[in-house]
């Protein structure tokens, strides 16, 4: 427990969980399972307390007028919104590469409702995304996050945050998401290509033959055989994305 005195202390969790809270309401894989809202609340003040709590330089927020305070509550949340920024681009990049596949495999309508955000995403890329999410857990992603939100706290006190001067960090992790995302699904693009080459040779030399009817059929068996081996085959692809995602994230916050 810190020597602050108990009102600076709960301003200074209120503030910290501002930092906190983007992440896990808004950031994947946080939001692939179904919490209430107010266990995230209890969760995101439970971990701004640690924090707080633990004694790290800068976790005790000085100010007590109300224009400080106001403006401390926008600089933490910049830094939430900027943490939740990276996570999003990590799997919207899996999103887009499985929303690809759906149109390939001609489930271009086939969508499914996010019971956490409310939102439609791909059938495909649904499935990428908890894979990564099940990767992003199990090599202690989630331990990485803590020590990411730690490290933020000794070197952007609470208060002190600006916008970053290394921004090009986003752009660049950009492209390198889309890149190892279509790694990831290249092969299935790449066999589902050459089926449609397949069947359009067919449709030329075969015309009385419903090569749509046939297409649809042959490219959901050859995209569900596919999918099986997509998994098992990039892990190690979907590791190094959640790893270049905490990498990259930690670069841009904590020396920003």
């Amino acid at each position: 427990m810190t020597s602050a005195s108990l009102p600076q202390f709960i301003l200074s969790c209120l503030l910290v969980s501002l930092r906190i809270s983007p992440v896990l309401a808004f950031a994947p894989p946080f939001t692939l399972v179904r919490v209430p809202v107010p266990v995230r609340v209890l969760m995101g003040m439970g971990l701004a307390a640690c924090l707080v709590g633990s004694g790290l330089p800068g976790a005790i927020f000085a100010g007590r007028d109300a224009g400080a305070v106001i403006v401390a509550a926008a600089r933490e949340l910049l830094i939430g919104s900027s943490i939740m920024m990276m996570f999003q681009i990590a799997f919207g990049a899996l999103y887009v590469a499985g929303r690809t596949l759906d149109i390939q495999a001609g489930f271009g309508l086939a969508m499914l409702i996010d019971p956490t955000s409310k939102s439609q995403v791909p059938l495909v890329g649904t499935l990428f995304a908890y894979a990564a999410g099940a990767i992003f857990f199990g090599i202690g992603g989630h331990h990485d996050v803590l020590r990411l939100l730690a490290a933020s706290l000794e070197t952007v006190p609470i208060g002190t945050a600006g916008v970053p001067d290394n921004l090009i960090r986003v752009t660049s992790f950009l492209s390198v998401s889309f890149l190892i995302a279509l790694g990831v699904t290249g092969g299935v693009i790449l066999a589902l290509f050459l089926t449609d080459l397949g069947l359009a040779l067919m449709s030329r030399t075969v015309p009385q033959m419903n090569v749509l009817m046939l297409g649809l059929q042959v490219k959901t068996i050859l995209l569900l055989v596919l999918l099986a081996t997509a998994f098992g085959g990039s892990g190690a692809l979907i590791a190094r994305l959640m790893a270049a995602m905490l990498n990259e994230t930690a670069g841009l916050i904590t020396h920003g």
